[in-house]
Formats: structure tokens, C-alpha cells, sequence
């Protein structure tokens, strides 16, 4: 058996060192990436309801009646299922037409 001589690579400790570092990195990242997701998801719900608040207006020119969600959803202004918003707040309609999402 022929012994190697001039043997490269890392050493155990340049090894552990290595790990130590990507591992404060990923627990200093994980963090943000979940405040950044329920941003992302109540920036969705702002949008869902401004949609809605636009189908609404929409309804009122062509029926000159402010809807309920059914009659958005049964004349085809929404699709079927789309009554919540993406992070699940509850979407409502008032009596004078104005969309609003609340926690349920």
C-alpha cells in the first residue's frame, strides 16, 4: 500500500468552523422570511378587496343595485370560492357598497 504525501483538503476544525457560520446565517434569515410572508399575505388581502371593491362598482353600473357576494359569485362578477381573502380575513359588503376584511 502506497502511502499519500502532500495531502490536501480541510481539517476537521476549518469544517466545524465552516458549518458554525452557515448556521448563524440561516438562523439570523429565517426570521424574515416569515415577517416578509404575512406582509406579502396582507398585501394580498389589500388587493383581493380593492378586486372586489372593482366588481362591486362594476354590479352597480349594470344593475343599479349594490350586491351582496352571492351576486357577485352566481352572475360571474367573482369565481366560486373567492369570498376570502388569500390569508383568510373574511371579505364583506355594506349596504352602501363598500368592500371591507375583517379577522374572522
Amino acid at each position: 500500500m502506497r502511502l499519500l504525501k502532500n495531502q490536501k483538503g480541510f481539517t476537521l476544525i476549518e469544517m466545524l468552523i465552516v458549518m458554525l457560520i452557515i448556521t448563524v446565517l440561516i438562523a439570523i434569515a429565517i426570521p424574515n422570511v416569515t415577517k416578509q410572508s404575512t406582509a406579502v399575505e396582507d398585501k394580498g388581502c389589500k388587493a383581493f378587496v380593492q378586486m372586489v371593491q372593482g366588481q362591486v362598482e362594476s354590479y352597480r353600473m349594470d344593475n343599479k343595485a349594490v350586491p351582496t357576494l352571492v351576486n357577485l359569485t352566481d352572475e360571474g362578477y367573482l369565481k366560486t370560492g373567492e369570498t376570502n381573502c388569500p390569508n383568510g380575513d373574511i371579505v364583506t359588503i355594506s349596504t352602501v357598497g363598500v368592500v371591507s376584511s375583517a379577522k374572522p
